[in-house]
């Protein structure tokens, strides 16, 4: 998991696998997204698969990339464990603005 949470916390990484959750892409396609270089993308790439988050197959001359969305559940599950406070206080939230509107209706004539 932690191989994941390192490939994930780079935002141009984080860009890559959002262009390949539309769907398969060539690195010569993915550049025309970015300002680095072939060499830094192919490193990104290289970062995402040791994760197992990208997956590559050869298409004649060029590499096309998918993205591997199961190598993002492990995020999921961790994520999901913490819902409940965030649950709580958007609970503790909701209450207090409930309160306040009520406080105002009762000031307005």
């Amino acid at each position: 998991m932690d191989a994941t949470f390192r490939a994930i916390s780079d935002p141009s990484r984080r860009a890559i696998l959002d262009l390949l959750a539309e769907g398969e892409r060539s690195v010569s396609d993915l550049l025309g997204f970015f300002t680095f270089s072939q060499p830094a993308l192919s490193q990104h790439l290289k970062v995402l698969r040791d994760a197992g988050l990208v997956l590559s197959k050869p298409v004649g001359r060029q590499r096309q990339y998918a993205l591997n969305a199961e190598g993002l559940r492990s995020v999921a599950d961790w994520v999901r464990a913490y819902e409940r406070f965030w649950t709580e206080k958007l609970d503790g939230l909701g209450a207090v603005l409930d309160r306040e509107a009520a406080k105002e209706r009762e000031i307005k004539p």
